[in-house]
């Protein structure tokens, strides 16, 4: 393996070319997070330090919006980010920090990180260069299967944590840049059964009973209130609570008075709602449209394939962890503690949520220049 690579200077680009829309889109997502964190608690201390890491965030996206990306091109490159992200997960169960049941952090003193949000964009780094070199061969059930390896080692790693909901993402990711490469109908009935296989194994043999339980309060979720249903129960009211305009920025009943857990991370959608109403709501999912409508606009206008099935691959992302979390929060999904992109708390998932936009602003700049050219040399391997 080449690890040279990363002792360079990553290729500046001069100038940068910013999609304003995007990014305002969202950081105007993070600010409406801040504000609802904000009204919950007298020290505000989810607001202050969300905050800062909005700013480092930011600093982030800008900063990689300067290099030039055309290395994730390579082999060896791609590689050794795949590679590191597996180390990594393995690291986790040696000196990993457990929180809520889950050995899913580095602690660092007053720093932690959380890494399988590097993870999943080194998967569809991964993704991206394997599919953009096979999208002609894609009808073939052979990639499927190989990709689906790639996949289920780190899912794998991932739901021993156990962190049944970054499990389901990366299932997802994979699942998505499958669909998005051109899967013919019969291959993708095929990945679907395996799927319900693999589900039936995972349940006879690998979820945990909580985690079932999860699952079965997602049939009939007010069946266990006072238990695994109480968060769901207490969200679903969040929500309704709000009516039309909502109750007002800090005069949310259910989530001042912390009837409703985890205010700031998997259910600050709830807050929300509670304290913006349907308006507020509509406003949040049209800041969310716009973000997912300029990065696939962005995706469109790749350089080539590679850069084409990055931007897909990123607008798989955030829209999984969208409809993950906001079905939880309603009581259509299984609550899998699946943060809202750019506005719950999270430095990690901030960080590289702005970092994964600044890497496609790098890509931006090159968009056009090389596309007749590169094309052509992509498929040859060079």
């Amino acid at each position: 393996m080449n690890v040279s690579i990363f002792k360079k200077p990553l290729p500046l680009i001069g100038k940068v070319d910013i999609d304003w829309i995007l990014f305002f889109s969202a950081f105007c997502i993070s600010v409406l997070g801040l504000l609802t964190m904000n009204s919950f608690t007298g020290d505000s201390s989810f607001f202050f330090k969300q905050t800062l890491w909005l700013i480092v965030a930011t600093l982030a996206f800008f900063f990689f919006s300067f290099f030039d990306f055309r290395f994730l091109r390579k082999t060896s490159v791609v590689v050794t980010i795949f590679v590191f992200s597996f180390f990594l997960l393995l690291a986790l169960f040696a000196v990993g920090k457990v929180s809520k049941g889950a050995e899913s952090w580095f602690n660092f003193g007053s720093f932690a990180f959380q890494p399988v949000e590097f993870v999943k964009l080194a998967l569809i780094i991964l993704f991206a260069k394997y599919f953009s070199r096979r999208h002609i061969e894609i009808a073939n059930i052979r990639h499927i299967i190989v990709s689906g390896f790639y996949a289920f080692v780190v899912f794998a790693l991932v739901l021993f944590q156990p962190d049944f909901g970054s499990a389901l993402v990366i299932l997802l990711i994979w699942l998505g840049m499958i669909l998005v490469s051109g899967v013919s109908k019969k291959h993708l009935f095929i990945v679907f059964a395996l799927g319900m296989l693999a589900f039936g194994v995972l349940w006879g043999f690998v979820l945990q009973d909580y985690q079932k339980q999860r699952v079965i309060n997602f049939i009939h979720p007010l069946a266990d209130i006072r238990g695994a249903g109480y968060s769901a129960y207490q969200s679903t009211i969040a929500v309704g609570s709000g009516q039309m305009l909502g109750k007002g920025v800090g005069y949310g009943t259910q989530s001042k008075l912390q009837f409703l857990p985890e205010y700031h991370t998997d259910f600050i959608f709830a807050a929300f709602a509670e304290e913006w109403g349907f308006v507020g709501v509509i406003i949040l999912f049209g800041l969310f449209g716009t973000l997912l409508a300029r990065l696939l606009f962005n995706s469109y206008y790749g350089a080539t394939n590679f850069e084409i099935l990055f931007g897909l691959g990123l607008a798989i992302l955030f829209i999984s962890h969208f409809i993950v979390n906001v079905g939880m929060n309603i009581g259509l999904m299984p609550v899998t503690g699946i943060t809202f992109p750019f506005m719950s708390y999270g430095g990690t998932n901030l960080l590289i949520s702005f970092s994964c936009l600044g890497i496609l602003m790098g890509m931006r700049k090159y968009r056009r220049a090389t596309h007749r050219d590169v094309m052509s040399n992509e498929f040859l391997g060079l």
